[in-house]
This record gives C-alpha cells, structure tokens and sequence, in this order.
C-alpha cells in the first residue's frame, strides 16, 4: 500500500494557496468575508503560507446555522481564512488518494454526485427484485477522530501535512449522541473524540475515506456486485430477502468497528417493484418521483423568495439561481406536470413603494 510524502511544500506553495483562493471564492463573490480576502490577496495568502510554514496556525471559530435539507442538519462553516486552507489540502492530497474509491461511491466526487447515483440505481433495479436501504445513524458527528487519523495515515507519511489535517480533524468535537459498542466501558465513549462539521470541504473528503475500507468489505468479502453508496446513503441489490438480512447482519457488525451504527427505522429491505426514496427521489421500475418531502419544502422556500422580492429583500438573479438548480433535480424525475403546477401559482411582485436593498 503506498504512503504518500513530501506533501507539505506543494500544499504551502503560493501557486496552490492562490488556486485554493480561487475556488473558495467561487459562487460567492459578492460576501463580505470573500471581499475583504480579496482585498489584500497576496497579503492573505503570505499569511496562510507563513503560519502553515512556522506551524503557528491555529483554526478559527465556526459559525453555526442549520437547513432542512429536507431534515434537519446543522451546518459549521469555518472562516474564510481557514476555508481557502481547505481548498489547498485537498487539491494535493485528493487526486492522491481518490483513486482508492470504488467506482460506486458518488458523493463530493468529480464527475458523480446524486443524479449519476440514481442513474445507476435504475441500471443495477432492472437486475434485482430487492434491494437493502440503509442509512447511517448520526454519521458525521459519529466520525471517531482516532479512527479517521489512522486511516488517512495508512495513504500519507508526510509529517507536516499530518500535523496539519489533525488540526483540522480537531478544531470540532461533538459531544453529544453517545453511543455504545461491544468492548466499551462507561467512559470509553466518553474519551472517544468525534465528530466532524457537515460545512467544512475536508470534511466531505474524509467522510468519503472513512467509508472506503467498508466499501471494499462489501465489495470484495461480501461480494456484493451491485452496491451503490452516496456518503452515508447506500443500497445493496439482490435476489432474496434472505441474502439481503444475512448481509445486514454482516455489515452491521464491521460498522461495529468503525463506531458507527445503523439506523434502525431507515434500514431495509424493499422489493424494488414498490419504489424506493433514494437520494430525494422515489425510484419505480418504470418512473421517478420526486420525494414528497423534497416538494414539500421547495414550495415552501418559493412562499418565502415571493415575500423576499415583493419586499426587496432578493433579486430576480437570486430567484432564477434557485430556480434553475431546483429544475436541475427534478428534471431526472417524471416532473413536467409537478413544474408547471408549482410555478403557475407563484408570481414575483415587488410592491411599488419599494425598491431592491442588496441584501442577499
């Protein structure tokens, strides 16, 4: 298996600091915290290359917010500052280290994501009856740090750039959620630091590496030939029931492992004839649904952008953005009549007396 090292000084280099600047600015031009970086820009990336180089680096506070997406999720966005960092880490260490994923792992991949995902969902339905839903219980504030730190050493031997992602994977903990496995005593829980933040980009890389050793299990011990995981959403396809129950047994018991468990009312078994939700889309042999509660909620984001723009609060730019991402999900579903039902009962109005305010 190979280690990867002399990794530091292609991170710190201003070249990649500036190209790290660079993405994180992307989409978010017109925010403060990205105006004042830019402001100063070689100024800021002198200082991320020093306090990395001198090792005096130390991450800022995160700023907490949640989102129904469609449930709730509490969201950590780190600094500006530290966000750019992030950028710089992964350009080095993701083409490095990506290569390792199965070819059925979809999420925060170049090239995947959700609707490549459901795409192969149908292709994989087509050979199967059944199908074993699981989802992970609490998967991101479960991350145990021990575990993550161990595994991202087993593909990097570089030191400074160890040091540097433990002071990432540190600078949040949750402690909330207990929970047990076999061989814990009533502290060892307690000890165990965990959790990573949902907004950080590292984080998204991580979560995908934290799995990879369970793919692989699946894959190649449990020989399951059509396996799908989406973070920590995944599906594996069958011929029986059985087969499907005996293999939740057996991957529940590595997940055991990695102190991570199942949760128990979002992990089944389906016949796939009765369509299945899956990655906010309720997928039939023969047609695709778009989640109810996925619905649900646009209707509910499009009452409020209506309010925003009759008060001036929101532009049509930001209204059509929404949109057209919204159009981008529900056009891989049997969709037109659900489109043109929601967008004929909303009409964007500004009230006369007022005018756009610029706030966002």
């Amino acid at each position: 298996m190979k280690r990867h090292g002399n990794l530091f000084s292609q991170i710190i280099c201003f070249e990649n600091i500036f190209k790290a600047a660079r993405k994180t600015r992307k989409g978010k031009k017109l925010k403060h915290s990205t105006t004042l970086f830019e402001l100063e820009l070689e100024k800021n990336i002198f200082k991320i290359i020093e306090c990395l180089k001198n090792k005096t680096y130390q991450p800022g506070r995160y700023r907490d917010f949640h989102i129904y997406d469609p449930k709730l999720r509490l969201i950590s966005a780190a600094p500006y500052f530290d966000r750019v960092i992030h950028h710089a880490i992964i350009n080095i260490i993701e083409p490095l280290i990506g290569p390792v994923f199965i070819h059925d792992t979809y999420a925060c991949i170049r090239f995947k994501g959700t609707h490549r995902a459901v795409k192969r969902y149908k292709q994989f339905q087509k050979k199967n009856p059944y199908v074993l839903k699981c989802d992970i219980r609490k998967y991101f504030p479960s991350i145990d740090h021990k575990i993550l730190y161990e595994k991202i050493e087993k593909k990097i031997k570089c030191k400074d750039t160890l040091w540097l992602i433990k002071k990432i994977i540190d600078s949040r903990e949750d402690k909330n959620n207990i929970f047990y496995f076999s061989g814990d005593d009533l502290f060892t829980p307690l000890q165990n630091k965990k959790g990573i933040p949902i907004g950080n980009l590292t984080s998204q890389f991580f979560a995908n590496l934290y799995l990879n050793d369970f793919d692989h299990y699946v894959k190649e011990k449990l020989k399951a030939k059509h396996y799908i995981r989406y973070c920590d959403d995944f599906v594996i396809f069958g011929n029986s029931k059985k087969e499907l129950k005996t293999i939740k047994v057996e991957i529940q018991n590595f997940l055991d492992t990695e102190r991570l468990k199942l949760h128990k009312n979002k992990t089944r078994v389906y016949r796939t004839s009765e369509g299945v939700d899956f990655l906010g889309y309720r997928i039939f042999p023969e047609y695709t649904k778009v989640r109810k509660s996925i619905v649900k909620a646009y209707r509910k984001r499009l009452k409020i952008m209506e309010s925003k723009y009759s008060k001036g609060i929101i532009n049509l730019d930001k209204i059509k953005a929404s949109l057209m991402s919204w159009i981008g999900h529900v056009k891989h579903a049997n969709s037109y009549r659900l489109r043109g039902e929601m967008f004929s009962k909303i009409k964007f109005v500004r009230k006369k007396s007022v005018s756009f305010k610029g706030q966002s």
